[in-house]
């Protein structure tokens, strides 16, 4: 026992530190939007002065970035970006100084990839490159445009981080639309999030399942040379524990089971809505022989089921008298089901008169007849299914 006892210390040890916790999740796959700010270099040897913000970098100082994505477990994104900035004037733009101050407006479209499923999942930073399309309207000039992005996000929670990226833009057949760079740096949220196990929680959850099978096996083991009867004992114990874990998961199944079938029944029911009668008849019209028509089929469809059927009349005429129309109504409401091949030991009957109005049309309210006629109906409880 003292080897027993041992081992059930150190495995609660090691089960309370392998617990997987938040931190052992990644988001998988959301949406994301971004807002932020565009640098755009169209000075045509950006790649010689990759740097030189004062000559060659375009910015506006207010947002100037919008973005919307779809990103999947893949890795695979899918992003429309909406851009806007100003070529300043003496800023170089295809290798001479600007003289006029004009508008940049940019839509791209862009697929890429999260380099992580490459080199590693992490919670906070997400290396991606991408490619895309676009137009753009710059330095006078609209052109479509090839687009190759590369990027990283880096995250302080699930929903926030920052986005910094930079992105060559090639002109589509034109030859006086100019190549450029973009640069783009922004914050991003994302929502509608599914997440998933990371690497790291990934292991653990291997670990957890590996100790899971290693304490069985101590404990087969231990079971073998221990007294014979305190092994019997707390097998039985253990069995028994199962055992109303089992029944009592069984009995909660079997009571939800009865419970979502009571719902669709009572919903398919309801559904069917109410067989309405004319003003002083107990006759069903055509509209009430449907309704009574598809109520025949979910009855044969559930031979368990067992309804009340509650006739009303509304609050014209005497008590007495919309007592026995009632009755009349519900006793033809049930005839009509017999007829249809319904044992009547399923049907039950009660008839209600004026006494159950659903609205206030009583003999003391004016009334007009569509609101009367609401009053007159039978209606079906739902009493055994």
């Amino acid at each position: 026992m003292a080897v027993l006892a041992c081992f059930v210390l150190n495995y609660a040890t090691a089960q309370e530190e392998l617990q997987l916790t938040s931190k052992d999740s990644i988001v998988q796959s959301s949406w994301m939007f971004g807002l932020g700010y565009n640098i755009v270099d169209d000075s045509g040897d950006v790649f010689d002065e990759f740097f030189d913000v004062a000559s060659q970098w375009n910015a506006v100082p207010y947002p100037s970035r919008i973005s919307i994505g779809r990103y999947f477990k893949s890795g695979i994104g899918l992003e429309a970006i909406g851009s806007y900035n100003k070529y300043r004037e003496g800023k170089i733009i295809d290798g001479f100084p600007n003289t006029q101050e004009t508008d940049y407006i940019g839509f791209d479209s862009r697929i890429s990839y999260d380099l992580n499923k490459l080199i590693g999942e992490t919670k906070w930073f997400d290396p991606y490159v991408g490619a895309g399309l676009g137009y753009t309207d710059a330095n006078g000039v609209g052109r479509g445009t090839y687009n190759a992005i590369f990027g990283f996000r880096v995250w302080f929670s699930d929903h926030w981080g920052v986005d910094l990226n930079t992105s060559g833009k090639w002109a589509i057949g034109d030859s006086e639309a100019s190549n450029h760079i973009q640069h783009a740096a922004g914050v991003v949220y994302q929502f509608g999030i599914e997440k998933g196990l990371s690497k790291k929680g990934t292991e653990k959850l291997a670990m957890i399942q590996a100790l899971e099978e290693e304490k069985q096996r101590v404990l087969d083991s231990i079971t073998a040379v221990e007294n014979a009867k305190e092994a019997a004992a707390l097998a039985e114990q253990l069995r028994k524990e199962k055992e109303r874990s089992r029944l009592a998961a069984a009995e909660k199944a079997k009571m939800d089971a009865d419970k979502e079938r009571k719902n669709q029944l009572e919903n398919a029911i309801k559904d069917l809505g109410y067989v309405y009668f004319d003003l002083n008849s107990s006759y069903l019209n055509k509209k009430s022989k449907e309704v009574l028509d598809a109520l025949t089929m979910i009855l044969k469809a559930s031979p368990a089921v067992e309804l009340k059927v509650a006739s009303h009349t509304d609050s014209r005429g005497s008590s007495d008298y919309n007592q026995w129309l009632s009755d009349r109504r519900v006793k033809r409401t049930i005839d009509y089901l017999v007829e249809k091949g319904i044992a009547v030991n399923r049907l039950s009957s009660e008839g209600h008169g004026e006494a159950d109005l659903l609205n206030e049309c009583d003999d003391n309210t004016y009334c007009p007849e569509e609101k009367h006629q609401v009053n007159r109906r039978s209606e079906f409880i739902l009493m055994k299914y």
